[in-house]
């Protein structure tokens, strides 16, 4: 069953005309279209489904610089910063607060993976501070044992997954964009090479700038235009616990398992990295790109079955724009989750963290997180079609680092000077070989 979301009205025409369309309502989608209104710009939001119902409402909502890779920490720390800046000017409660992130271990070696990193963040002006044995267990207390060591990043922290992409999205609305729900785009008008508007199922917005962020669905409308974007999706699966237990830290990872408070008092639960990978016709071709990312983590991946397939996220198959596509067939991905994974899941939350033996299973689902072969997200101008920007492959990072995407694109697509730069976001660097490099970090 879908994972908690608040619901929010959409604008009730569709524009003839805007200065800008983002497809996908996810955190991303959502964060550039705010920004871009805050900036002044005319812009419509478009999302086959409903605001946020994809993997921005089943993440974890944690929002870290903590083993960031060195190219997405640029938009992690400003990500920290704007969600309350975002927070301070909609005036809603997107559940952030910066509580904090521990890290227990007993492998040495991780806890020295943890160490260079903190050593490397220093020169970035990011704090993590190292725990000692002792100062592990002491912070560690719910967990009623030893820990070798840890670590604790002070100033990052979490937001709630099941309202923040749909109350920031009204914030689209307060400074005059336009939202619109079960509102598929089917395609792209071109003129002389360049972006001239959008073919919606409700009809066409003419418009010069449109930015992709379809999160699964993005390789594939993508691929309609003649754009090769190298992506996968693994099929994760997480639950939460009915409020009530007592003392359990807002966000705490380990090995075994990781857990986060929710707004509501409840928490949520999931094992970090683990996933099932489903087969589909494009994991299929774009197996070879893939197989480093899959080598590297093949101790938490397990083979899936043929939900993916089905859902038509990832489809090769080119589609009619004047007929239903793949989208309206299937608004909302939302995958069974593994059975085996909630079972364990449960067993191990619950042998580490005696508070919650007796606390309810309030629900499980799953959700399709869209990876690129490195593990960095494209944000990128495509080459062969102007005014058509791509920002989808966050890989399970997009709901922390939404806001710092969302402004980077916004600011991409006005032309303004931006943070960071998108060197190393670019689509290119998937050109140069079949074996796109993993991160260290």
């Amino acid at each position: 069953m879908p994972a908690p979301l608040i619901c929010i009205p959409s604008t009730p025409e569709l524009p003839e005309s805007t200065d800008a369309v983002v497809i996908g309502g996810g955190i991303v989608g959502v964060c550039a279209a705010y920004f871009m209104a805050r900036q002044g710009m005319k812009v419509a939001l478009i999302e086959k489904g409903r605001i946020g119902a994809e993997q921005s409402s089943r993440n974890w909502g944690w929002c870290r610089q903590q083993n960031r890779d060195a190219r997405e920490l640029p938009l992690a720390t400003k990500s920290l910063d704007l969600w309350e800046e975002i927070t301070a000017d909609i005036g809603e409660d997107l559940g952030f607060k910066r509580c904090g992130l521990l890290y227990l271990s007993d492998n040495q070696a991780e806890i020295d993976g943890w160490s260079k990193w903190r050593d490397f963040a220093k020169g970035e002006g990011v704090i993590t501070h190292m725990l000692s044995a002792s100062e592990a267990t002491e912070r560690g207390e719910s967990t009623y044992k030893q820990w070798l060591g840890g670590v604790f990043s002070p100033s990052d922290g979490i937001a709630d997954p099941s309202k923040a992409a749909p109350l920031i999205a009204k914030g689209i609305l307060k400074h005059g964009g336009s939202i619109h729900q079960f509102c598929a785009a089917r395609g792209i008008e071109t003129q002389a090479g360049k972006v001239s508007g959008v073919i919606t199922e409700k009809g066409v917005i003419k418009t010069s700038q449109v930015v992709m962020a379809g999160g699964a669905w993005a390789s594939s409308f993508c691929h309609q235009l003649g754009i090769r974007f190298p992506q996968s999706a693994v099929r994760s699966s997480a639950l939460s616990l009915m409020p009530g237990a007592k003392g359990i830290p807002s966000a705490l990872h380990t090995s075994e398992i990781s857990i986060t408070g929710r707004s509501n008092g409840g928490y949520t639960l999931a094992i970090s990295g683990f996933a099932n990978v489903d087969i589909t016709p494009q994991q299929l071709r774009f197996a070879s790109y893939f197989i480093p990312m899959f080598a590297k983590r093949w101790k938490a991946l397990s083979p899936g079955d043929l939900q993916a397939w089905q859902a038509g996220h990832e489809t090769r198959k080119k589609w009619a724009l004047d007929k239903p596509t793949p989208m309206e067939k299937n608004r909302i991905l939302d995958p069974t989750p593994s059975r085996k994974m909630i079972e364990l899941t449960l067993a191990r939350a619950r042998k580490m963290l005696p508070e919650l033996t007796n606390i309810p299973v309030q629900n499980a689902w799953a959700g399709y997180i869209d990876s690129t072969p490195d593990g960095v997200p494209v944000i990128d101008q495509a080459s062969n079609l102007s005014g058509f920007l791509i920002a989808a492959g966050f890989s399970g990072h997009g709901f922390g680092i939404g806001p710092g995407a969302g402004l980077l694109i916004a600011q991409m697509i006005t032309g303004k000077n931006t943070f960071v730069e998108n060197k190393q976001y670019q689509l290119s660097r998937f050109n140069k070989s079949s074996w796109g490099k993993v991160s260290e970090f």
